[in-house]
């Protein structure tokens, strides 16, 4: 049932790091709540005390639960000690995962802030993805296909793009091909050996609100063959069609989110890698293996 009125409440995020984990956790704990709407506060790279004066400051002026990840104990005694002042709760949102994993390997953590973020191979890898990835989106080059990891091939609006910069952000080579009525798809693609091709779908009546939406904010005509439903609908079938020839795994992206479409494609990769392990994943569907 939902709630009768929306409710603020301030969110203080505080972080000796970029504030991205806090940020996340934040943000998939706070949606279970209906009804409330948080006013954060994120306060980064926060590695003084002069620093941490300046953000207790800025919640004393707004009290309210802190969220926080923080290695130097100095710092964190003394939000902590402002915390029990200002009787807000003080949420330490790695530290349960940080001693699990210390009672289990028998190690204690470290004490470096931002470490994830260091400049090691794995950062270096992503940068490189990230490249790739923005040099072959939306068809822009097809010579080096092979290099990919992955591509996502789908109409227009099926959100190609945005899931592959998620999937270059995670480490993975991704690229994307149009399809657009009319026109063949490139003989590399079809040719392509080494990366995984996944066709990605949508209802057509959703395709249609979404092409609209974009003509809009191009403040273009709406009333086009683009957004015709008949000729739309005609567009998905032919897709789906030859994504099941082709044999391509298809992912319907009507009622997913980004994030939940790279998950799917990592779980297909991973599946692909190491076949035989058991990678659940929903509403995938794998066409015949083409012949």
């Amino acid at each position: 049932m939902a709630p009768a009125s929306s409710r603020t409440i301030p969110i203080h995020l505080v972080s000796d790091s970029t504030g991205d984990t806090v940020h996340a956790v934040a943000r998939a704990c706070l949606v279970q709540f209906e009804g409330v709407e948080p006013d954060m506060h994120i306060w980064s790279l926060v590695r003084s005390g002069a620093h941490m004066t300046k953000v207790l400051a800025g919640i004393a002026a707004k009290p309210g639960p802190v969220l926080f990840t923080m290695v130097d104990d100095k710092l964190r005694a003394q939000l902590q000690d402002e915390c029990r002042l200002l009787k807000v709760p003080l949420i330490p949102i790695l530290d349960p995962v940080i001693g699990a994993l210390g009672s289990y390997l028998g190690m204690s953590g470290g004490k470096q802030p931002g470490k994830q973020h260091t400049l090691d191979n794995d950062y270096f890898r992503r940068i490189d993805a990230m490249t790739y990835t923005q040099n072959h989106d939306d068809g822009q080059a097809y010579w080096n296909l092979e290099e990919a990891d992955v591509v996502l091939v789908g109409v227009s609006r099926t959100s190609k793009s945005p899931t592959c910069m998620y999937l270059a952000n995670r480490g993975y080579k991704a690229a994307n091909v149009p399809m657009v009525p009319g026109v063949p798809l490139p003989d590399q693609l079809l040719a392509s050996k080494k990366p995984l091709i996944v066709g990605l779908t949508n209802d057509p009546n959703r395709l249609v609100q979404i092409r609209r939406n974009r003509l809009k904010q191009l403040s273009q005509d709406e009333s086009t063959t683009y957004t015709d439903i008949d000729r739309v609908r005609a567009e998905v079938t032919a897709a789906r069609r030859l994504f099941e020839e082709k044999g391509w795994p298809i992912i319907d992206m009507t009622r997913r989110s980004i994030e939940e479409t790279a998950a799917a494609v990592i779980q297909l990769l991973q599946e692909r890698e190491h076949p035989g392990e058991v990678h659940p994943h929903t509403h995938i569907h794998q066409g015949p293996k083409a012949r």
